[in-house]
């Protein structure tokens, strides 16, 4: 990637401004999407087919949230006894809209999707109803990372049916694969003639022994195959390499020392953006500036944890979230590839009660007054409550060195983050 523009420069080093708003300033515009699969010489000419002017800019914003889990309540809570079916729409029907304005839409499944069959379970081995992935696409998910620890909790068969079940939607996955052949290779995804590549990798499947010989089923953390990978990546035609990491340890709210060695590490070989997953609670988020092997220097972010998307977990921080957002901005003709904005929005997972059972839903923060007003599940005790934790959760995430935080800096005005001319997603 190139530099990141002269504007980020602040008190002689450069670093990244988290971009504090409410979560309306991500709602102004939404970018159309052509989710067609596109073969690797289709991803070339979605790129040079449109006629550029001598020089042009275009934008492509990607959007990741964490944890998606499914403990016993939340089934129970998507089941209609009339029918006999599942279904989980609602949710998500608050943070949908916030969702769509991503080109690409990431999120950790930490369960199977194995079949009923197989039986429904929550922890310690899940099993969720494959109605689950149906309503993720319904909310804008595009891409699920499946390296996890959970991965083999139903053992092959489960790793085959949950990337079934994801692609049967129309949605792309990472982090596992059915075959050896699946296992070497990669995705890249293009948007509005922006190529990156998806890799996730897990730190272990608790436990749970591979098949023997079949060890490509989950993609485990190692540094040499990794920095391998992202290589191949670029070899292949990626211009930036997003990293899905499920790693560090459960419900700490900083990275540990591995962490951030393995961050910088990977930085240092070539990504651009690191996703962390697996703690359950929000971790911050970093920029990184690293010497690159070659007397120079090479930059990235990372968010060490994305924390809980939507889980039912009881301990402190387990129901806050973060929707992360990243714009990734190129230049043509020189093909110069950048990360220009950098933006949070806290989320909040809500268990309540409607029409005689448990519900939940996902609530991006901070709640207005009017909402809480009009909503017949918020109460205005509630409303407080978010406020305080959209306030220090704001701050948890930029509280780690290289970061300015930055109380006062609003959201600048956007525009439509991409041409409609050119759009459009590839698979390589």
């Amino acid at each position: 990637m190139g530099k990141f523009p002269a504007w980020l420069l602040t008190a002689g080093f450069l670093s990244i401004i988290i971009l504090l708003t409410q979560w309306g300033g991500l709602l102004k515009s939404e970018p159309s999407r052509d989710s067609s699969p596109k073969t690797p010489d289709a991803v070339e000419e979605t790129v040079s087919s449109s006629p550029l002017p001598s020089s042009s800019i275009r934008e492509a914003r990607l959007i990741a949230v964490g944890d998606i889990m499914m403990h016993n309540t939340q089934t129970e809570a998507g089941y209609d006894a009339r029918t006999d079916r599942y279904n989980f729409d609602s949710f998500f029907t608050e943070i949908s809209p916030l969702l769509k304005k991503g080109d690409w839409v990431i999120g950790n499944l930490e369960t199977p999707l194995a079949g009923k069959d197989l039986k429904y379970t929550g922890y310690p081995l899940f099993n969720a109803p494959p109605e689950l992935a149906s309503a993720l696409k319904k909310a804008g998910f595009t891409i699920l990372t499946t390296a996890n620890n959970h991965a083999l909790d139903r053992g092959e068969i489960g790793v085959i049916r949950t990337r079934e079940a994801i692609q049967a939607e129309g949605m792309e996955t990472t982090g596992t694969a059915g075959s050896e052949e699946e296992g070497r290779s990669l995705l890249l995804l293009s948007e509005n003639g922006i190529t990156l590549a998806f890799l996730a990798y897990t730190y272990g499947t608790n436990g749970i022994p591979f098949p023997e010989g079949k060890e490509y089923l989950v993609s485990q953390i190692n540094l040499e195959k990794m920095k391998e990978d992202i290589r191949r990546a670029k070899e292949e035609g990626a211009e930036g390499v997003v990293l899905s990491i499920h790693f560090g340890q459960e419900y700490q709210r900083f990275p540990d020392e591995e962490q951030k060695k393995m961050a910088e590490t990977l930085i240092r070989n070539g990504a651009d953006l690191i996703l962390g997953s697996h703690p359950h609670v929000v971790q911050p988020v970093q920029e990184m500036e690293v010497p690159d092997g070659k007397g120079g220097k090479r930059k990235g972010v990372v968010i060490y944890s994305l924390g809980n998307f939507i889980a039912a977990q009881k301990g402190k921080y387990t129901n806050l979230g973060v929707v992360f957002s990243a714009t990734f901005q190129k230049t043509f003709p020189s093909g110069e590839l950048k990360i220009t904005r950098v933006e949070t929005v806290p989320t909040w997972i809500q268990q309540y009660r409607k029409g005689g059972k448990r519900a939940y839903r996902v609530l991006p923060l901070p709640v207005s007054e009017e909402k809480a007003k009009e909503d017949p599940d918020l109460s205005m005790e509630r409303l407080h409550v978010l406020e305080a934790d959209y306030r220090e959760m704001m701050g948890h995430l930029s509280s780690l060195p290289a970061l300015q935080w930055n109380p006062s800096s609003t959201l600048m005005e956007e525009t439509t983050p991409g041409e409609s001319e050119g759009k459009g997603k590839g698979k390589r």
